[in-house]
């Protein structure tokens, strides 16, 4: 990848002219087949950030698309999410022309301007789920976007009248929360890896907690407990959710409070002293947690043991 300073494309008709496609039907939204994009010459390569949403359905990808430090190869019907000013490349896998199956939907933030969508669609994590997390489809989940996004490029290709964005909105609408159903889908089907992911957060969690990292680093963060399992923040909360009904910083301060009622019921550390080996700087905000959730203060739980 080269080491350069990503291109910005800032509009859709940017994007359109820099792919060599005839200028988009409309300025903010536009939906565009693959297989239209018949060539990205190799030094074309380098990094891009948009500035506004992109949602791609891709098949047959031949080349590797780098996210962050994650690369993926795309061999079947997938998608990926990503919001404005995230950085992602393409590099093909070989000299021969880049090629696309699949479809590319681009909206423009301004378009949903003074919509609820405009903030509704910052609440959906998977914007910001790195690339090797992408929703695997069903043919049939496939043919609903698909069937969505069509909608959609046909209702900006017709006339445009007074009722064209809420049309256009409300299909948008509904695809990101069928994407929602399907990652909830992909959460629960996928067992093995997912239950792999549990266990091996249980293991980073009793590492931490059982070295001196607490004392030295205080508690661990979510950002940093995803990055030990090599997944992004979003899509460990939102897989924990679904598996166990709990987001990583609740399993985080579960084991915290587990680490608590052993040091409380099997040392005579005082209630400070057990707060500073937690990692916290002030006894006070360890109490607040601890009564939170069990009902009892630090003292109140140690001499339940007496």
């Amino acid at each position: 990848m080269s080491a350069t300073p990503p291109l910005r494309v800032k509009s859709i008709s940017e994007f359109h002219a820099l792919r060599n496609l005839p200028k988009p039907e409309h300025p903010l939204i536009s939906v565009i087949n693959f297989e239209d994009i018949k060539n990205i010459p190799e030094d074309n390569s380098s990094s891009l950030v948009f500035d506004f949403y992109s949602i791609s359905l891709k098949r047959n990808f031949n080349a590797k698309l780098k996210y962050g430090q994650q690369q993926y190869d795309f061999d079947e019907g997938i998608m990926f999410f990503m919001a404005p000013n995230q950085v992602f490349g393409i590099e093909p896998l070989d000299t021969n022309e880049l090629t696309h199956s699949g479809w590319l939907l681009l909206v423009h933030p301004d378009f949903l301007w003074n919509t609820p969508l405009a903030q509704k669609i910052k609440q959906y994590e998977y914007f910001d789920y790195s690339v090797n997390e992408a929703l695997f489809l069903s043919e049939k989940e496939e043919s609903i976007i698909i069937g969505l996004m069509q909608n959609m490029r046909q209702e900006y290709h017709s006339n445009i009248d007074k009722f064209s964005q809420g049309v256009i909105i409300a299909q948008l609408d509904l695809l990101l929360t069928y994407a929602e159903r399907f990652y909830y889908r992909q959460f629960l089907t996928r067992k093995i890896t997912n239950h792999k992911t549990l266990d091996r957060l249980e293991h980073v969690l009793n590492a931490y907690f059982n070295s001196d990292d607490l004392i030295v680093k205080g508690l661990p963060t979510v950002q940093k407990v995803a990055a030990a399992l090599k997944v992004s923040s979003g899509y460990l909360s939102g897989l924990l959710k679904v598996l166990t009904g709990q987001s990583t910083q609740q399993h985080i301060h579960d084991k915290l409070i587990e680490k608590a009622k052993e040091k409380l019921s099997t040392t005579d550390l005082s209630v400070s002293e057990i707060a500073y080996e937690l990692g916290f700087e002030h006894p006070q905000s360890f109490s607040k947690l601890f009564k939170t959730k069990t009902n009892f203060s630090p003292l109140e739980f140690r001499q339940s043991f007496n």
